[in-house]
């Protein structure tokens, strides 16, 4: 992705790597508009499963599931593969705060778990089966 003058991701970058877990998150919520970009992923997976504030994780999980797309439910369905149980708590709260809000919220979710199911990492696509089962 070629940086574009006064482009938000150019401070997202660094405040993905910032001590302060708020810079951290608000970082994640920016960086989630991209996530289809395989360098900003990478900066979102290590937010994902950040090691020092599950606010972290929360944030950016929200983010990236209000995209509603497979993008952004492709990242937390692999971060939540390799999640300690604490961030996969966090993970699983996010799902539900963004995914289980009403029936039409389910079956979008669903909709987007069952492309998912084919996906290229064993990882996710075993998530997604994991939430097509729940």
């Amino acid at each position: 992705m070629t940086p574009h003058p006064h482009d938000p991701l150019d401070s997202a970058r660094p405040d993905a790597r910032s001590p302060s877990w708020a810079a951290r998150a608000a970082a994640g919520r920016r960086l989630a508009a991209a996530a289809q970009d395989p360098d900003v992923a990478g900066l979102l997976h290590r937010l994902l499963l950040d090691g020092q504030d599950t606010a972290v994780t929360q944030e950016t999980a929200e983010a990236l599931l209000e995209r509603w797309d497979v993008h952004g439910l492709r990242l937390v369905l692999a971060a939540l593969a390799v999640a300690d149980d604490d961030t996969g708590d966090h993970l699983d709260v996010a799902l539900g705060n963004v995914c289980h809000q009403s029936d039409e919220d389910l079956a979008r979710l669903k909709a987007l778990a069952s492309v998912l199911v084919s996906d290229a990492d064993p990882a996710v696509s075993r998530e997604a089966r994991e939430m097509l089962r729940g």
